[in-house]
């Protein structure tokens, strides 16, 4: 048994890019739990947490959403996971089965009540519920789609009598465009030598 607390990143919804203050955060922790809508073997292989890395498929993990030349990695990807942590365990869903955030919540800890944690993504809205056992989390869009303030993920340090949760969001990048009106010049052609 491992005698020093365990860090883990928790993190969903990439959808084939995954934000690269996020991966910074995944390398300093032992394990990296992916709750699905991955969007590609490239997401996974970017993830460098200092031990292992267990991620599910999300609803739009298919055929139809992944490179071709990557779907024998899809097909390895389970629909759900179970993760063995110091103090408890973790049950790792996408949370796509339907209902509001409360039915899920009272579905989830009926279900799985001899867990520690709950951990799923779908909605893309960053949510932590530990008012009761197990705990809800939802750590947000580790991408670029629909992250709803910017990108997030959550750190959970887990020692075996004490956990504790950081929910960490990044500003959103905005890409800036510089566009050239087509009846003007550009700075560069203001000059022309040739004029």
């Amino acid at each position: 048994m491992i005698d020093r607390p365990v860090r883990v990143a928790i993190l969903a919804d990439t959808h084939g890019f995954l934000d690269s203050r996020v991966a910074e955060q995944v390398s300093h922790c032992d394990i990296a739990l992916h709750a699905g809508d991955v969007g590609g073997a490239d997401i996974l292989f970017a993830l460098h947490p200092r031990e292992e890395v267990i991620a599910i498929r999300g609803n739009n993990d298919d055929a139809a959403h992944w490179p071709e030349t990557e779907l024998d990695t899809l097909e390895k990807l389970p629909r759900e996971a179970s993760v063995e942590l110091p103090g408890g365990r973790v049950k790792l869903i996408h949370g796509d089965d339907g209902g509001s955030i409360e039915q899920r919540h009272r579905r989830y800890r009926r279900d799985y009540a001899d867990y520690r944690a709950v951990v799923y993504g779908h909605s893309h809205q960053q949510l932590t519920d530990q008012s009761a056992t197990p705990w809800m989390l939802n750590p947000g869009a580790a991408g670029r789609t629909r992250t709803y303030g910017g990108p997030a993920c959550l750190i959970l340090t887990c020692g075996e009598h004490d956990w504790q949760l950081e929910a960490l969001r990044f500003e959103p990048r905005s890409i800036r465009r510089r566009r050239r009106r087509p009846d003007t010049r550009s700075v560069d052609d203001a000059h022309d030598p040739d004029d």
